[in-house]
């Protein structure tokens, strides 16, 4: 570790992977590979958290998972509805803010409605901050923001990369130090373009469902390891 590299990061963001393949080595349907990411996601997340990172997020539904079958895609809402209303006395437990990222383009009332009340009733804990990127792409969030700041007037000559990063989705959500991607694969998938821009990276074989607490303190430690340069 450097003197400008931290102990601990200040925003770790959790690629969501292998819930599917877990499930199918395991001989178990889709929906318990889909169950058993959920508890992981509480478990990981709220570890993460309690590490002293501030800022974790996750993510857990992107704008292409919409292909999915329907029957798949009705779980995964369920799944999403549990987290934002029956959850929230457990966020609260721990004194966690909830947040989510993304698009409402598409979503069921129902959620947006439920999202608009988990994120309310969680506004004033500073335990850190839980953020679900729901419904998100990261190239549709930087659409959704060009177009924010086209709306508000704004000259093209007075742009800047703060102008863009204030007008992104919850832009009090800073960049990703850590980029976590669990199941093997190697790539962002859309996952946090703009905050991702200098983030370090660490892949893990293990399917997601696997995670523990363990594995949060052990990709903390090699973050500590990491000689960050930030293009210098």
């Amino acid at each position: 570790m450097t003197d400008d590299t931290p102990a601990i990061p200040k925003h770790i963001g959790y690629i969501v992977d292998g819930n599917r393949r877990w499930a199918k080595s395991h001989g178990l349907p889709d929906y318990e590979g889909h169950l058993a990411g959920y508890n992981t996601l509480k478990e990981v997340g709220l570890a993460t958290l309690e590490a002293g990172v501030e800022y974790m997020s996750a993510y857990v539904f992107s704008t292409e998972n919409w292909k999915r079958s329907a029957d798949e895609v009705s779980k995964l809402m369920g799944l999403t509805l549990r987290v934002l209303t029956a959850d929230i006395p457990e966020f609260n437990k721990n004194n966690v803010r909830l947040k989510v990222l993304g698009s409402r383009q598409g979503v069921d009332k129902k959620i947006l409605a439920a999202i608009d009340r988990a994120e309310a009733e969680t506004a004033h804990n500073t335990g850190g901050v839980f953020a679900l990127c729901f419904n998100y792409g990261g190239q549709l969030e930087i659409v959704d923001a060009v177009k924010k700041i086209v709306q508000s007037d704004v000259s093209p000559q007075s742009i800047t990369e703060e102008t863009i990063a204030e007008a992104l989705y919850a832009p009090e959500v800073p960049p990703i130090d850590l980029v976590v991607r669990t199941s093997g694969e190697q790539r962002l998938s859309n996952f946090m373009l703009w905050r991702a821009a200098y983030s370090e990276f660490i892949f893990l074989k293990k399917p997601w469902p696997d995670m523990t607490k363990k594995d949060v303190e052990s990709i903390i430690k090699e973050y500590a390891r990491r000689q960050r340069r930030f293009g210098g």
